[in-house]
């Protein structure tokens, strides 16, 4: 049943055009949109950062020459300051030098080697859930690594790759360590409060325990999704291009034992260089409250260049070793090549930048969270559906609007303080949004990294399309989205904090 599902799914999805030309749509059908509705009277009103009643949602038409001839202005803008375009290009040059020197290869059989066949997919999926706290530059190396990994396994590489982002994905709602997103979350809900408690407080780290409690589930749930329906279905419905052999990729040379060692020493020698400077309070590596995660750190603001120092300085040594790279030639040119498959991504970031920039700046993406919104708080809803709403909402409005901040500070001043009136915590709020929005971007084509996730699936299945990884991803989706809930509805009814100084009740003190 489940396979036929799949199989549907598959089908009718790669009949669609390619992400790019779909994203081409979504910005003419935007611009469309934009001039149509703007001639539209909504009864809709933002919500000030102080409570008071804002402007009235009015969508502006990109059609209008002065905004056409704005979005011809800053197109270049939009596309250079596309969030996946610089952290994927810079990465994938660090993870080039690590593939072509062999490096990457060998570090793979080494691991694979300590791994257990049996226990692949679960290692697979702690290391996505633990590579969250690195950002979008996880979704760059952590695909090929993974594919990799199943494939020394004896198993697919694209189930690889699709349980890798799933625990990704994941992980942003389950988690071990706090990341950058959470005082991002923390300072919008804050101000959201205000609107009812000027004087509420709330913490950072409210939903690290119901986050760190979801891992539980996520691991769990995305493995037997893995073993039961993914890789089962990958090997009966999409054959590999070519046929690899698991105990070659195992191999290693006497060669490559020498050099892999001296590799070590200098990734080692680099990452105790960090941690030296990144030791004292005062460290220049520090954000202004002495925290190495704060988005104002340089840790965090270097994280792209420094991701790349991770993966060349080891492939370096390596390759001069083997004497894969005899010169600094054959060091650009597997940059280059590592480059060449992303051809097609840096196409798509172009036209993505661009609707994104119509769509936000159109009001488009306000008016559709605010609406909906509005719809919920019609509903009047006991606490606990309302909370199911918001999960449910917030999935629907993911599927178009990926980005969690910027749903966030559209939605944050509409839930928080409508829940407060209704006895409902910031802290619950904010925990059952978080819930649905990292569920469902694994499953939806307009999450910005999902060309790239097709680029390494074709690596290995060059007939992969939107609809193979659409079908592929929804078991996981569905999987993500019901244990991330019932971990949320359990640590409620058993009155487990969500974290630090966190409650679910409201209560004006």
């Amino acid at each position: 049943m489940m396979t036929r599902i799949l199989k549907g799914i598959e089908r009718v999805g790669n009949k669609l055009p390619d992400v790019t030309t779909l994203f081409l749509y979504a910005l003419l059908l935007s611009i469309v949109l934009s001039c149509v509705l703007s001639y539209v009277d909504f009864p809709y009103h933002l919500i000030n950062p102080d409570g008071s009643q804002g402007d009235k949602i009015a969508i502006k038409s990109f059609i209008y020459l002065p905004n056409l001839l704005d979005l011809l202005v800053n197109s270049v803008k939009n596309f250079i300051n596309f969030p996946p375009l610089a952290i994927t290009l810079v990465v994938a040059m660090g993870i080039g030098m690590a593939e072509y020197s062999g490096f990457l290869r060998v570090a793979i059989s080494k691991i694979a080697f300590l791994t257990p066949k049996k226990l692949v997919v679960p290692i697979v999926l702690l290391i996505s859930v633990a590579s969250h706290l690195v950002g979008d530059g996880a979704y760059v190396f952590l695909m090929p690594i993974s594919a990799m990994l199943f494939l020394s396994a004896g198993r697919h590489p694209v189930a690889g790759i699709a349980t890798a982002f799933a625990g990704l994905a994941g992980g942003f709602s389950a988690s071990f360590t706090p990341s950058i997103i959470d005082p991002i979350m923390q300072k919008l809900t804050q101000n959201a409060s205000h609107i009812i408690d000027p004087s509420y407080q709330i913490n950072v780290l409210c939903n690290y325990f119901v986050s760190l409690g979801g891992v539980v589930g996520v691991v769990l749930g995305c493995w037997w999704v893995c073993e039961k329906i993914i890789d089962p279905f990958l090997k009966k419905n999409l054959p590999i291009d070519r046929e690899y052999d698991s105990e070659e990729l195992k191999y290693i040379s006497e060669a490559e034992q020498k050099a892999f060692r001296y590799a070590m020493v200098g990734l080692i020698l680099f990452v105790g260089l960090i941690a030296l400077l990144a030791y004292p309070k005062d460290s220049l590596l520090r954000g202004a409250n002495g925290s190495l995660t704060s988005g104002d750190s340089v840790m965090m603001k270097a994280f792209v260049p420094l991701m790349f120092a991770f993966f060349t300085i080891p492939s370096f040594i390596f390759g001069k070793v083997t004497k894969a790279f005899p010169t600094f030639k054959e060091v650009f040119d597997s940059m280059t090549q590592s480059l060449k498959s992303l051809i097609g991504f840096i196409t798509f970031c172009f036209v993505c930048g661009q609707f994104l920039y119509v769509f936000n700046n159109s009001n488009l993406s306000k008016l559709i969270a605010i609406a909906g919104a509005d719809c919920l708080k019609a509903l009047a809803l006991p606490s606990g559906i309302t909370i199911l709403g918001i999960i449910l909402l917030t999935a629907i409005l993911n599927l178009f609007i990926t980005s969690a901040t910027s749903k966030w500070a559209v939605l944050a001043p509409i839930f928080v303080p409508m829940l407060m009136l209704l006895g409902i915590s910031p802290e619950l709020t904010q925990a059952s949004f978080r819930v649905s929005d990292s569920a469902i971007n694994v499953v939806t084509p307009l999450f910005a990294f999902y060309p790239l996730i097709i680029s390494y699936c074709q690596k290995y299945c060059s007939k992969t399309g939107v609809g193979t990884l659409s079908s592929i991803m929804l078991p996981y989706s569905l999987m993500l989205l019901f244990t991330l809930t019932a971990t949320l509805y359990l640590f409620w009814w058993f009155g487990i904090p969500l974290g630090f100084e966190s409650q679910y009740i409201y209560t004006k003190g």
